[in-house]
């Protein structure tokens, strides 16, 4: 799949506030902008985007500092939200009303974006994270940078297979080789710290300042926050939420429950919008 959607002639490299953010458009339609997480690339939506794209424009950038996109700040929350606004103005005009979707660091991203842009009128939080609630680690995550720089293939794989059960998936059958290179390739081209923004809280402040229609998705046994009781309280900042906790997944819920994702954003963008 990630080689079938890479032949797609779907990636542009947008300028605005310096610097260029490569997003890559799907489908036709009403735009549904979805944002990754930190250390992702777009990628991190690689199993939702073809069943998406059936129904949707479905735009899915390198945030700025990430991937294939320009550098930035290497701390900015400023400097990269104006870059990803810019770029989203050139790609889709300044007018155009969107649905907008983020994954972990992505949601609050996206969070942030719908307060300030407007024209946002689903917003759809997976994993969000900057609660300020309860972190639930499995265990303690390894450091990679030294195996990749001195070159050792090996090790860095067993580093990042580590990482990868305990902070995105929680069943070591979905540790398989695209998350593996999915997630190798996007930590070794991240040049943003997303850690000091995730942690310094504010997405209850946001979410009073959302779009009308807001989900927020968690898998059960998401290692950045516990769903059970986080779900009801970030619901109580919005008057018109749905909240769904799916069995079985970890952190990056959308990976690990591709098929009941893609089913629960389908109907739920299908639900006509009413103000």
């Amino acid at each position: 799949m990630t080689a079938g959607l890479e032949r797609q002639p779907g990636l542009q490299m947008v300028d605005s506030h310096g610097g260029r953010v490569a997003w890559r458009v799907f489908g036709q339609g009403r735009p549904l902008v979805l944002l990754h997480g930190g250390h992702g690339t777009w990628r991190h939506w690689i199993r939702n985007i073809q069943t998406l794209a059936e129904q949707r424009m479905v735009c899915v950038p390198d945030m700025p500092g990430y991937g294939d996109s320009d550098a930035t700040d290497e701390s900015s929350l400023t400097a990269l939200l104006e870059r990803l606004e810019g770029t989203l103005t050139v790609l889709l005009g300044a007018g155009t009303r969107i649905d907008l979707g983020g994954f972990s660091f992505g949601g609050l991203m996206a969070a942030h974006l719908a307060a300030s842009r407007g024209g946002v009128d689903r917003l759809a939080l997976l994993g969000a994270v900057g609660h300020g609630g309860t972190r639930r680690p499995r265990a303690e995550l390894l450091d990679w940078r030294a195996h990749a720089q001195a070159g050792d293939t090996q090790a860095l794989q067993q580093a990042m297979r580590h990482n990868l059960l305990a902070h995105m998936l929680h069943a070591e059958a979905s540790v398989d080789e695209q998350a593996l290179q999915i997630h190798t390739d996007a930590c070794l081209r991240t040049h943003f710290r997303s850690k000091p923004i995730s942690r310094s809280g504010g997405l209850q402040v946001l979410l009073r300042r959302a779009a009308p229609s807001l989900l927020l998705v968690w898998g059960e046994h998401d290692v950045t926050a516990d769903p059970v009781p986080l779900a009801p309280a970030l619901a109580a900042c919005h008057p018109r939420c749905l909240t769904a906790i799916l069995p079985d997944a970890g952190h990056w819920v959308q990976y690990e429950s591709a098929a009941a994702i893609d089913t629960l954003l389908s109907h739920w963008l299908a639900t006509p919008h009413t103000d």
